[in-house]
């Protein structure tokens, strides 16, 4: 590699290539040079930083923009939708003004979910921070469309270039994103279903509470009374209890006190718990009203933590115990790695369900094998077309296939 970017260095630099464009040498080493095993991307806006990046990449240093990989033979790409709690501001808009497909996308959601909401989706996901709008996104009626439609616009661009999946899982409303995209939901029917859940959870009285706690399931669950619910286990050490306020702070002030971190989280209800039972019934109305067809991809189930059976997954009842029961993610990223997922790409405005994964893959480290490449679209203050590029690179240095013409559509590139 260090010599491959010495002599690309060189052609660039002699005079041989004055004219050559980022974007043309782009194309040019994406579609007429093999792919090999041990592999790196650079990620440039300009020719200054191409230069500073082949330097580094020649020098064998290592600098931000210079994503080295390796391509394990027979790896697999995972997609990851997030639920409630990645959440920010402005997430999306400055893809919705750059990428067509893109703004199509998440309009095409949007068309089906603003009838059910008092202000358009797009004007809140896209309002400035600390305006009313903006503040409307971290309730409920709001965060799950919102999360939805963006995962769903992020699948649909980095499909147009040629980033697919092999898996699919998400975390609790996400598993709905990460279904439609599994094709077991049309867009019509999980919006229906998306907008439904939403509204019947905003309408529920708010209070408790939800505690993210430093410890493991069988801690947890010894401690656990009748008015508290284990509502997601995130990883080994990572679990988070939901339900009274009183019982799940008293719960948490106890592990504090043997020295575990404890973080509340901003949430207006205390989701998969006791409080979310009056909703049932009549979410489970609207799951009967849709359509099912069984997933061409594999989907891996937060109730189980499994690849789903493809009768559950049609089964209306399955995504009224989704709402109950606990988000078993860091099962589902054990599973995921069994099926020989080495790329992963969370499809939301940042990375925390990658950072929960990290537990899980600290947990399965191999020597034998390198690191899983786990990598956000988006990342809270950097620019999205930069972030996303550099997540498609990150992905592609260890593995992932790319159509390079898609990607540099638009460029002018040849």
């Amino acid at each position: 590699l260090a010599g491959q970017a010495d002599r690309l260095l060189a052609r660039l630099t002699d005079g041989a290539d004055p004219a050559a464009s980022v974007a043309d040498l782009a194309l040019s080493l994406g579609t007429t040079r093999s792919a090999f095993e041990h592999r790196a991307v650079l990620v440039a806006a300009d020719r200054a930083e191409l230069l500073d990046a082949l330097t580094a990449l020649a020098g064998d240093r290592t600098v931000p923009n210079v994503l080295r990989g390796r391509a394990v033979p027979g790896g697999r790409t995972a997609f990851l939708f997030p639920g409630q709690g990645s959440q920010r501001p402005g997430a999306g808009r400055e893809l919705y003004d750059r990428y067509p497909v893109f703004a199509e996308a998440l309009d095409a959601v949007a068309a089906h979910l603003d009838p059910e909401l008092d202000r358009p989706l797009r004007e809140v996901m896209f309002a400035p921070e600390g305006t009313p709008e903006a503040a409307l996104l971290d309730t409920t009626g709001y965060t799950q469309p919102a999360l939805f439609a963006l995962g769903v616009a992020l699948y649909r661009l980095v499909e147009s270039w040629g980033v697919r999946p092999d898996l699919l899982a998400g975390h609790s409303v996400g598993e709905i994103a990460a279904a439609h995209a599994a094709g077991v939901f049309t867009l019509e029917d999980a919006c229906t279903v998306v907008a439904a859940r939403a509204r019947l959870m905003q309408a529920l009285p708010a209070g408790g509470a939800m505690i993210a706690v430093r410890a493991s399931e069988e801690e947890v669950a010894a401690r656990l009374g009748d008015r508290m619910s284990l509502a997601a286990v995130n990883g080994p050490d990572a679990v988070v209890v939901s339900g009274d306020e009183d019982a799940v702070t008293a719960l948490a002030e106890e592990f504090a006190a043997l020295g575990r971190k404890t973080r509340r989280l901003r949430v207006s209800h205390a989701f998969h718990s006791l409080h979310m039972d009056a909703m049932l019934e009549d979410f489970a109305r609207v799951t009967r009203s849709v359509s099912y067809t069984a997933p061409t991809l594999p989907l891996v189930s937060n109730l189980t933590g499994e690849t789903a059976a493809p009768e559950r997954v049609c089964d209306p009842g399955y995504w009224v115990e989704h709402v109950r029961r606990a988000v078993r993610f860091g099962d589902g990223v054990r599973t995921l790695a069994a099926r020989g997922a080495t790329r992963y790409l969370e499809l939301g405005p940042d990375g925390v369900f990658c950072s929960l994964a990290q537990d899980t893959f600290d947990a399965l480290a191999d020597d034998n094998r390198p690191a899983p490449a786990a990598v956000p679209a988006l990342r809270t203050g950097r620019d999205e077309e930069r972030s996303l590029i550099g997540a498609v690179a990150r992905l592609h240095a260890a593995g992932q296939p790319l159509d390079w013409a898609a990607l540099l559509d638009g460029t002018g590139a040849r």
